[in-house]
């Protein structure tokens, strides 16, 4: 199993409160750290991705070494799609919440022409709804890195409940679908991995003050 990945994050000397609770991309200053609960799916068995907080406290980052979806000769007919399934427990100090602004994704994608294939993901806290799946698409032919950012309006932000605990759920899948390309002969794959540690999603925080407690 994945160990607990934590972020030797900088000492701050100050730090700088939103009026009222307001939601901001100020941190708390002290260390946040992200233990991996559990990791499921076909694109990421169990040691190969990642976690890690960013050393300001803004974000972190998921690193994946075998998440591939691919068409083609040498390809398993399942092999078209993967898909993976973390969750999280992010521990933060007391009298701070998180939500996610942002959500930047990278990879490398190869298409033979006529070839399709689609990243798409979502992220929701346990015991709440579900955010709607924020879906890219690509088209051959390509062969390049590939990158998407999705974006949450503030007023939009789903942020975790003050006092409660609830692990972090996200899911991702990557689709290629061969189209009028010929699987028999040629390959086409969309990756969201790497051998060097290069390739790696970034999920921004977005940052508010609890109530005092009662």
């Amino acid at each position: 199993m994945l160990t607990t990945l934590a972020a030797a994050a900088l000492a701050m000397s100050t730090i700088i409160i939103p009026p009222g609770g307001a939601p901001g991309d100020t941190p708390p200053p002290e260390n946040i750290t992200i233990d991996v609960v559990t990791i499921n799916g076909s694109g990421c068995r169990a040691g190969t991705a990642a976690v890690a907080v960013s050393p300001d406290n803004k974000a972190f980052t998921v690193t994946y070494s075998e998440f591939m979806a691919q068409v083609g000769p040498q390809a398993l007919p399942t092999d078209f799609r993967k898909n993976c399934q973390l969750n999280l427990r992010v521990n933060v100090p007391s009298g701070f919440t998180y939500g996610i602004a942002s959500t930047d994704y990278r990879g490398f994608a190869h298409l033979e022409r006529g070839a399709t294939a689609l990243e798409k993901a979502n992220y929701y806290f346990q015991g709440m709804s579900q955010t709607e799946y924020k879906q890219h698409n690509y088209k051959g032919p390509l062969s390049d890195d590939w990158q998407a950012t999705d974006t949450t309006d503030v007023a939009a932000i789903v942020y975790h409940p003050c006092g409660e605990k609830r692990n972090f759920n996200i899911n991702t899948e990557l689709r290629v679908m061969a189209g009028t390309s010929d699987p028999k002969k040629v390959t086409s794959f969309i990756a969201m991995d790497s051998t060097d540690g290069s390739i790696e999603t970034t999920y921004h925080f977005a940052w508010k003050v609890c109530p005092p407690k009662p």
